[in-house]
């Protein structure tokens, strides 16, 4: 007897062949029949009339795998919300963790102090919630293996991890690991500590040399300061793993690669013989050099015998900014030392013309990299307001606004406005990467072997951003909007391509014998609701959320985790561990 069935679904099965009606019938969490609407009656995977316990009907709607997530920073909030709320509700079923060189294992048993100093870190370096990491994670594994253990039967998606450098190198270094460098005996440790991690499950190595990345007391983070022998030593030990990757940010993939840093990641894929995957290829027009030069990588790279994949976003994702607290305007050159001031002092720091002038001057300089796409003030438009001066200002262009009240530049007239809130005040720049040459840019972008949609970062960056939904809203832009790719091929670049770069074994297809990760959907309505601020962290802090619109159902290992944009409460997620639930993917 079936577990489920779902009749006359218009299945999408996420090898980019063509749709086709059918009934999938599920059993112990796999897919254990896809008849065709036109079969003949028997098929080896069951007969037409075998009965289930449960059914329904899905005609006009669309049965696709569920969606995979390259790159999210869920660790530490699966603790406190088991869902990965949003992602979750917008179909994905399985979500990559460990990023950007920043895992929460292993810590040293003998130093408890380095539990304070990961959390303070990641509220820094991702944008998280200090009191909800404080709170919401028990934090008492010090092994790889015990952090897994901790998750394993009490999540409601799959999840996989990569082993974080900085958590590495600050296990076996301690303090020093912020600006030293390993002695012989440091690096054996850690090299042992990234070989354990991966026989308890890891996916791989993840690393950061990006000049972004620093920690809670503003240093650069552990891994930055590693040389290239360290990071060699690291990758060839994930060579020695069966179904293991390397994830690696350099300060290049914000913008351009230097030469130098296409060799280090060259050279780390070779030496590990495994795909190397980088956060985030942006495309735009406007900057016609970018895309060949990022992707001149994975060139060099596929010429060595190393394999390096790109992540790109298929949609746009606003960032909201402030002058007030931490965002990515802190991240043009010079600009964080002014941001970082007291408010009171900042905010007349920021009046004075001479700093602006200055700020402005930097802001546009080449130095600025990718943070130039923030910097045409006039185009940002003003979110939340709290002074009453500032009554009525929501929703309009600070262009507008400027030019009402005379201002000479916008930039000056939205320091006004943030002064008057106390800084307060919530700002969204309006892409400068929305036309049409940008999107065809993606398109043709999207074709090359080494680039892969992801890139969500969701988990992090929780009231700046809201990344998750990137999955629904590509759907409904191949169905109703731009319509770039046929939504067959949407869906493989969503299910089957990132689970086959990762090795993943027996997900990302609707087929007989593989995991019931399935997402039920209307193909005429699917699409992501706008985020919203809500305050739903331990801690009662805020993140932005966004909610789903046509999905109707969505399956964990046969299990429904959400009918209707509502969780079931059921938590049937697996941590998918390297070797058990991935096999080798190798370079060619």
């Amino acid at each position: 007897m079936l577990d489920h069935l779902i009749r006359r679904a218009t299945v999408i099965d996420g090898t980019g062949a063509p749709s086709y009606a059918a009934d999938v019938g599920i059993r112990d969490g796999r897919i254990a029949l896809v008849r065709r609407r036109s079969a003949p009656r028997v098929q080896a995977g069951g007969r037409v009339g075998e009965r289930a316990r449960t059914e329904e009907d899905a005609s006009g709607l669309v049965l696709a795998p569920g969606f995979v997530d390259p790159h999210t920073h869920y660790d530490a909030q699966l603790f406190w919300d088991p869902y990965a709320t949003p992602s979750l509700s917008h179909g994905v079923t399985t979500v990559v963790g460990g990023n950007c060189g920043f895992s929460l294992a292993p810590l040293n048993p003998a130093r408890p102090a380095d539990a304070d100093y990961t959390r303070r870190m990641l509220s820094k370096v991702e944008g998280m919630s200090l009191a909800a990491l404080e709170e919401g994670a028990p934090w008492h594994w010090t092994s790889f293996g015990e952090y897994l253990d901790a998750l394993d039967g009490r999540i409601a998606v799959n999840a996989g991890f990569m082993a974080g450098h900085c958590a590495l190198r600050r296990c076996a270094m301690g303090p020093d690991a912020v600006g030293g460098q390993p002695d012989a005996a440091q690096l054996r440790h850690m090299t042992a500590l990234l070989h354990e991690a991966m026989e308890a499950g890891a996916w791989g190595l993840s690393t950061t040399q990006s000049s972004t990345h620093s920690d809670g007391d503003g240093r650069p983070v552990a891994s930055r300061h590693a040389r290239p022998a360290e990071l060699l030593a690291l990758a060839a030990a994930v060579g020695e793993h069966e179904g293991t990757q390397i994830e690696a940010i350099v300060s290049g993939c914000l913008d351009r690669f230097e030469d130098d840093e296409i060799d280090l990641l060259t050279d780390m894929s070779t030496a590990a013989g495994r795909p190397l995957n980088w956060n985030v290829l942006t495309i735009d027009a406007a900057v016609p050099g970018r895309v060949p030069r990022q992707l001149a990588a994975s060139e060099r790279a596929r010429a060595a015998g190393g394999r390096i994949v790109a992540l790109t976003m298929p949609v746009l994702t606003p960032m909201n900014m402030s002058l007030g607290t931490f965002c990515a305007l802190n991240l043009i050159p010079g600009w964080g030392e002014i941001l970082s001031l007291p408010v009171p002092h900042r905010i007349t720091a920021l009046r004075d013309a001479a700093v602006q002038a200055d700020m402005l001057g930097r802001a546009h300089s080449p130095e600025a990299g990718v943070f130039r796409r923030l910097t045409d003030f006039g185009r940002y438009v003003i979110g939340d307001t709290y002074a009453k001066e500032n009554d009525g200002l929501t929703g309009r262009v600070v262009a507008d606004i400027a030019a009402e009240r005379g201002a000479a530049d916008p930039f000056a007239c939205l320091v006004e406005i943030c002064a008057a809130d106390e800084l307060r005040t919530v700002l969204w720049p309006m892409p400068t990467d929305d036309d049409p040459a940008s999107w065809e840019l993606r398109r043709s972008t999207w074709e090359h072997p080494d680039v892969l949609l992801g890139g969500s970062d969701a988990g992090a960056h929780l009231d700046r951003m809201c990344g998750a939904p990137y999955t629904t809203r590509f759907l409904g832009d191949c169905l109703r909007g731009r319509k770039l790719v046929p939504v067959e091929r949407a869906v493989q670049m969503l299910t089957d391509e990132p689970a086959r770069l990762f090795g993943l074994r027996g997900r990302g297809r609707i087929a007989e014998g593989y995991a019931a990760d399935l997402v039920l959907f209307d193909p005429g309505r699917i699409d992501a609701g706008p985020a919203a601020l809500v305050h739903d962290l331990p801690g009662d802090g805020p993140r932005l959320d966004s909610r789903a619109v046509g999905v109707v159902s969505v399956r964990v290992n046969g299990v429904e985790t959400v009918r209707h944009d509502v969780v079931t409460g059921a938590l049937p997620g697996t941590v998918l561990r390297s070797g058990r639930d991935t096999e080798t993917v190798g370079t060619a």
